[in-house]
C-alpha cells in the first residue's frame, strides 16, 4: 500500500467534485482522478488503480450502485468504494452495501469527518458501525430459500466463528465481543478476520448483510 493515499471522486455535479478535492487534497490524500458518471468512474479506477472512491449513486449513463458492482467484482480487494448519498439509510445505501460498498456518507458531511472517513476504510475497516448497518439490513433485505442458497459454504465455520457472526451481526463491535465470549480482542480480530476469508467478503459490512439474508440472524435479534 502506498504511502500517499489515492482517492477518485465520482458525482455528477461539478461543484462536489470541487469541494471534495479541495478537502482531501488538504489532508494530504491524492484526488487521482474525477468522474461525472458510473463510466468514467470505473475507467478511472482502471486507470488510477485509487485506494478508495468516493462514489455519488445518482449519475447519468450508469449509477453508482452498478459501478461499484463492476469495480468489486473486477477482483482488487485494495479499492474500496464509499458510498456518496443524501438520505439517510435509503433502499440504494442497502443495495450499495450489497454490490460490495464499504459504507457511506452523507453529502453534507463535516470535511474532517470525510477525511477521516476515507482514511478508515483504505486499512481496510468498514465505516459503518454495525449498528447501523443491522437498520440498513433489518429494514430492506429480503430472505428466500434461492438467496440462502448462495450462502451454504456458512457451514465452512467453525462454531465459534459462527457464533462470532451471529453477534456481529447484531451490532456488537469487536471489544464487545471480546467482552461477551471472554476472549481478547486479538483473538476475536482472528476470528473475523477468518470469517471474511472464508466466505470470501471484503469487510465486516458484508459480513452483517450475509448473515440476515443467509437466515443465521433474524430482523429483530439483539
Amino acid at each position: 500500500m502506498s504511502e500517499t493515499l489515492r482517492a477518485v471522486i465520482a458525482d455528477d455535479q461539478a461543484l462536489v467534485r470541487t469541494g471534495f478535492s479541495m478537502i482531501l487534497g488538504a489532508d494530504g490524500i491524492d484526488v487521482v482522478a474525477e468522474a461525472a458518471d458510473g463510466e468514467e468512474a470505473i475507467a478511472a479506477v482502471r486507470r488510477t488503480r485509487p485506494d478508495v472512491v468516493l462514489m455519488d449513486i445518482r449519475m447519468p449513463r450508469m449509477d453508482g450502485i452498478e459501478a461499484t458492482r463492476r469495480i468489486t467484482e473486477a477482483g482488487s480487494q485494495e479499492t474500496k468504494v464509499l458510498i456518496l448519498t443524501t438520505y439517510d439509510l435509503d433502499r440504494y445505501v442497502y443495495a450499495a452495501l450489497r454490490a460490495g460498498a464499504s459504507g457511506f456518507l452523507l453529502k453534507d458531511v463535516r470535511p474532517e469527518h470525510l477525511v477521516s472517513a476515507v482514511r478508515l476504510v483504505r486499512t481496510g475497516d468498514a465505516l459503518l458501525a454495525p449498528a447501523i448497518t443491522r437498520r440498513l439490513v433489518e429494514r430492506f433485505a429480503l430472505r428466500d430459500d434461492a438467496r440462502s442458497g448462495l450462502h451454504r459454504d456458512l457451514a465452512e465455520l467453525t462454531p465459534r466463528e459462527l457464533e462470532v457472526l451471529r453477534l456481529l451481526a447484531t451490532g456488537l463491535s469487536n471489544a464487545e465481543l471480546a467482552e461477551r465470549l471472554t476472549l481478547s480482542s486479538t483473538t476475536v480480530k482472528t476470528h473475523v478476520a477468518r470469517i471474511l476469508a472464508k466466505l470470501g467478503l471484503r469487510d465486516r459490512v458484508q459480513a452483517v448483510v450475509l448473515a440476515y439474508e443467509s437466515g443465521l440472524v433474524s430482523p429483530g435479534a439483539s
